[in-house]
């Protein structure tokens, strides 16, 4: 049987940790959060030399262990606790080549807590390029450890690394530097008082106070009563630490890291100043957003046309070859229609996903961060703030959980709250299934309009976020005092292995987690829809063929009707022309006769199955509902879809999948694109999605929460109620009121 041991990834942001995780463990990785925490956790499985396992932890990027915010804090408790069933046995400390003096403080700190650590130093490919040379002999003696030199890039020292790892125990796990330097009688005394325990886990413990929040206590129990210093003592002691430690770094790098000082960085200088600039900066940002939603329409449309054609044709191909009856319906209506209401904008997301991958790769999303910091400011925000704001365009839950990194916390909490302003992936399929059916094709200046719409509606949502900001600065009486500092990592090339693991993982995680809600809600609504407990419903099929006798088909099916037989009749003339066949007269009129008959008899099944549909269960509901949207353009179904996807936004377009399905009668050929087009509002027999009722649904989408998951995290970020209900009732009173303003000037 193998052994299996615990390797934790720690190191700075920008020096490639998630590149070396990727190559450690490929695919074999998942992603969670911290058990009763919401930071993220990734995880993965790496197979070693002579059969050894090794379960790989990727912790929340660190500059030190003295920290700043609450995910910095989560990698310390896991490092102290030994009992902790994720506790190290060893530690592979990233490094960035380019940076190593930095990286080496956290080094010298993992290597004090006695925790047998690998120095691994990343980007070696840029060494030759940037004229560093790394004595890695003589640094390995004087760090007292073993260092693995690898390239991500060009794949280069992982499987040297490997063989570090799974010989671990070897590895030496002595102190690099003593920090008692720095008040010999303070840790003399803390010694004296706790002579079992070791004196810099003791000293980590009493300081992390200090700049965030508690840490686990019980670990060294009454701890803090020996501290006997003020905050502001411990900080100033903090910083002799750090200057100690500098001090060992820059001796040992005075001899074994050379820098050539003629290496060029004029690329790197040159770009900063047109990518930053104040103008031109905005420009390139604005022009990459718009190739951005331009390339998500052109490229996905080809996927999604099969995607949308595969899940028709099976619905059809389950009807006609299972048996009729209640758990074929279930399959064909319920679940198949269900999960094509997410699974047809699979190539949407992906493509999104991949922009996003491909901007943070490459170092230009720090960049923007730094550009919007003079944004952000006027409005009660920071540059940090942006990295929420942007995550919010995949999804609004880590988005909140990424405000963690923001010491201040009046600015946090903003952030916070208004975050789900931004458009997150979630939206995109409501965005996409309402802009192609309301918004006409056609270019401007070589982009589509539908493109175009799609872009706005993302402004609107990040203005919608910094003018709520501006008025939360400006209510909220919190005192508060921030400083920006953003690191701009070096450009690089983005890594293909890195990019195809990211969109497969988020991809993946957006449609399995959205799967299960829709899944469940499709086979919920399936069952309301297909059952009724009114007269009206047991009786629908003979009461609507009287209906239909007495007063004949309704007006939208004797059109469609009527419409189908012109162009039936058509096609029969032109076939004759063509000599493809001959028909006499009277062999014509039998074709169209027979013809009509089959238009009858479909448009009849459907009729009955609306007539169900309207008499059921969700029936009943809808029109209980239908009073509140109906302002809005909406009819009942829609009102029905609207309040299901609070569950989560994309449930939207599921749920009408759902309900048309179950009353689209027997023609299964069509797509949920086709069904929602054919929809005719019966007060004004005009189709129910046109340019009024849409535009007022993207702007709905735009500004509501419509997110039980989001108003749960912002609770525990918050630790209160009171802003999460704050910020659930404000967004749907918006959203509706500007819904009803829409609606209401372009009806």
């Amino acid at each position: 049987m193998s052994k299996q041991i615990n390797v934790a990834l720690i190191g700075n942001p920008n020096t490639g940790k998630t590149s070396v995780f990727n190559q450690l463990t490929g695919l074999n990785q998942k992603v969670g959060n911290y058990p009763g925490i919401t930071v993220e956790k990734k995880e993965g499985i790496c197979k070693l030399p002579r059969g050894v396992k090794a379960h790989i932890l990727d912790l929340p990027g660190t500059y030190s262990l003295n920290t700043t915010s609450l995910d910095e804090s989560v990698a310390v408790e896991l490092l102290l606790n030994k009992k902790d069933k994720d506790h190290p046995d060893v530690a592979l400390v990233i490094s960035d080549v380019e940076n190593l003096k930095r990286n080496l403080l956290l080094f010298t700190q993992i290597k004090d807590l006695k925790i047998p650590a690998i120095l691994v130093i990343n980007m070696a490919d840029r060494m030759s390029r940037t004229g560093i040379s790394v004595d890695i002999e003589q640094l390995e003696e004087r760090l007292d450890t073993k260092i693995a030199l690898v390239s991500t890039r060009k794949e280069t020292g992982i499987e040297r690394l490997k063989e570090l790892i799974a010989d671990y125990k070897n590895l030496s796990s002595k102190p690099n530097v003593d920090t008692t330097v720095i008040a010999p009688e303070y840790f003399e005394r803390l010694q004296n008082t706790f002579p079992n325990e070791d004196l810099y886990k003791l000293w980590l413990v009493i300081t992390q106070d200090v700049n965030f929040m508690p840490i686990e206590k019980t670990l060294i129990k009454d701890s803090t009563s020996f501290a006997t210093k003020s905050k502001s003592e411990l900080k100033r002691l903090q910083q002799k630490e750090t200057i100690v430690r500098y001090q060992f770094i820059n001796g040992i790098l005075k001899e074994t890291y050379k820098v050539d000082a003629n290496a060029a960085k004029g690329f790197r200088a040159t770009l900063d100043k047109v990518l930053t600039h104040k103008v031109f900066g905005y420009l390139i940002f604005f022009f990459i957003l718009l190739t951005i939603f331009q390339a998500i329409y052109e490229w996905s449309s080809y996927p999604q046309d099969l995607i949308e054609g595969f899940f028709a044709s099976a619905g059809e191909w389950v009807k006609n070859t299972l048996p009729s009856g209640a758990f074929t319906d279930l399959i064909a209506e319920g679940i198949i229609a269900g999960i094509s209401g997410i699974a047809l904008f699979i190539p949407q997301i992906a493509f999104l996903f991949l922009f996003i991958s491909l901007l943070e790769e490459s170092g230009y999303m720090s960049r923007v961060v730094f550009l919007m910091d003079r944004l952000m400011r006027p409005f009660g925000l920071s540059g940090k703030s942006v990295v929420p704001l942007i995550s919010g365009t995949a999804c609004a839950i880590p988005a909140v959980m990424a405000t963690r990194t923001i010491e201040n916390w009046k600015e946090r909490l903003i952030t916070i709250l208004v975050t789900p302003f931004t458009t997150c992936s979630a939206r995109l399929p409501v965005y996409l299934i309402i802009i192609s059916l309301v918004i006409p094709e056609g270019r401007f200046i070589g982009l589509s309009y539908q493109a175009l719409t799609l872009m706005l509606l993302y402004l609107i949502g990040f203005g919608a976020a910094i003018l709520s900001a501006m008025v939360l600065n400006k209510i909220l009486k919190i005192k508060s005092r921030s400083f920006f500092v953003v690191e701009m990592p070096n450009y690089k090339l983005p890594l293909f292995k890195n990019v195809a693991i990211t969109v497969w993982e988020k991809t993946k995680s957006f449609v399995f987690g959205a799967g299960k809600i829709i899944l469940a809600i499709s086979i919920i609504l399936w069952f309301l829809g297909s059952n009724g407990f009114a007269d009206d419903f047991k009786n629908a099929e003979s009461i609507v063929k009287k209906r239909i006798e007495t007063n004949g088909f309704s007006e939208f099916n004797k059109a469609s009707i009527e419409t189908d037989l012109i162009n039936y009749n058509k096609s029969l003339q032109d076939s004759i022309w063509k000599k493809v066949y001959v028909l006499d007269a009277s062999a014509i009129a039998d074709s169209i006769q027979t013809k009509k008959a089959i238009l009858e008899e479909l448009a009849q099944n459907q009729e009955i199955a609306s007539h169900k549909l309207e008499n059921s269960y969700m029936g009943y509901a809808g029109k209980a509902i239908e009073p509140v949207v109906k302002p809005l353009g909406y009819d009942w179904k829609i009102g029905i879809a609207v309040l299901t996807s609070f569950a989560a936004r994309e449930v939207f377009v599921g749920t009408l999948a759902t309900i048309y399905s179950v009353g689209g009668g027997e023609d299964n050929t069509e797509t949920i694109t086709q069904r929602m087009a054919a929809e005719v509002n019966p007060r004004t027999k005009e189709p129910l999605f046109n340019l009024a009722s849409g535009i007022s649904l993207l702007l709905f989408y735009a500004f509501a929460m419509q997110c039980v998951s989001t108003l749960a995290v912002v609770k525990r970020e918050t630790n209160s109620w009171k802003w999460p209900v704050a910020q659930l009732v404000f967004m749907s009173v918006f959203a509706y009121i500007v819904a009803l303003i829409a609606y209401q000037i372009l009806k």
